[in-house]
């Protein structure tokens, strides 16, 4: 297998999810319903924590950016996502911003 079909089958399927770092921890990589900003800069922080060691901290950055998922995925959040030109379809701190 080349370094190519690994990032391939890897960047298709999920697979790659099993070996990281951060399985089970779901409450710190997604927000919860009115959180505030204090909370999720603490939370944010916590999970980059983990996806610094993480082995498949890239192929889960690039899954988010591809598939425009929410959340904090391979220690890039939504917001760093959307300002590195990866729209999401409404993404919801820029949306928040926006709107007040």
């Amino acid at each position: 297998m080349t370094v190519m079909d690994f990032i391939t089958r890897h960047l298709t399927d999920d697979e790659w999810m099993d070996g990281a770092a951060c399985k089970g921890m779901t409450h710190l990589f997604f927000p919860t319903p009115a959180e505030r900003p204090q909370t999720r800069e603490r939370r944010e922080d916590a999970a980059r924590e983990i996806c610094e060691s993480c082995n498949v901290r890239l192929v889960c950055r690039d899954f988010a950016r591809d598939n425009h998922e929410y959340g904090l995925w391979g220690g890039e959040s939504e917001d760093e996502r959307h300002t590195a030109g990866y729209r999401l379809i409404a993404p919801i701190g820029v949306r928040a911003r926006q709107s007040g």
